[in-house]
């Protein structure tokens, strides 16, 4: 029978070293899987560090950018030396940027999508060759990708992060190989946490549920699609926004901070 556990399963998280990434990484190894947690820094980040002690034998660690292609082919070459293949990839790793549309840059605008597109785009060439049929990729876009959301360069990064997606989807279903996207909206992370006060408020009122959400309602999300009971599930798109997008209404997030 289909369940949620992901025991024998090898999955790759980026930005794994905080927040939202690091609690994918907790229920995923308490699912069963083997994680592989991957992020910027050189030494195993600190959020990682203090996961259970049960959890230690079943989540690696490695350093990564995703933006460089060279560290995703060391990567794949290392899981392949360790006899092991790609059972799931979750695109996590992702930043912000928050200038609006006549301030915004170049530089910017490339920053954001080499980090949130270009890195995603760069994880499923490198290990789509390990994966079999069965295999998942969540890429985890965000509710500025269904809406027209202010900060032009994230927003432009998670709408490209779509198109991304769906193409996946495309090519490597006939290889039995599915990719989805989750689409958070204001959840409490260290990213978050640098949002205005006016920000905060503003998208409360836009969010029917009117709470903000939570890692592990994110991470929920995740394993479903990582797992056998999400089989017949590809190119979807699925947010995780208390009802953020249903209606439109990041206008009124926008006016709010001008």
């Amino acid at each position: 029978m289909a369940s949620l556990r992901l025991d024998g399963r090898t999955v790759v998280i980026t930005g794994a070293g905080q927040g939202q990434g690091t609690a994918e990484a907790r229920l995923l190894v308490e699912a069963g899987a083997r994680v592989i947690a991957t992020d910027l820094a050189a030494d195993l980040p600190e959020e990682l560090a203090a996961l259970p002690s049960s959890a230690s034998h079943s989540l690696v660690y490695r350093q990564l950018d995703v933006g460089d292609e060279s560290g995703w082919s060391t990567l794949a070459a290392w899981i392949r030396s360790e006899g092991w293949q790609v059972d799931g990839l979750v695109n996590n790793a992702g930043i912000t940027q928050r200038s609006r549309l006549l301030e915004v840059s170049l530089a910017d605008l490339q920053r954001v999508y080499e980090t949130n597109v270009a890195g995603s785009l760069l994880g499923i060439q490198a290990l789509a060759p390990l994966m079999r049929s069965g295999a998942s990729i969540v890429n985890v876009g965000s509710v500025a990708g269904l809406t027209a959301h202010y900060p032009v360069a994230y927003t432009t990064s998670k709408w490209a992060l779509r198109g991304l997606s769906r193409v996946a989807a495309m090519e490597l279903g006939p290889r039995g190989i599915r990719v989805n996207t989750v689409h958070p909206g204001f959840i409490e992370t260290p990213m978050t946490a640098s949002a205005k006060p006016a920000f905060r408020q503003a998208t409360l009122g836009e969010t029917p549920l009117g709470r903000t959400g939570s890692v592990e309602e994110v991470s929920g999300v995740v394993l479903f699609l990582l797992s056998p009971l999400s089989s017949f599930v590809t190119g979807a798109e699925i947010p995780v926004d208390g009802g953020q997008s249903a209606h439109g209404g990041a206008k009124a997030v926008s006016d709010a901070l001008r």
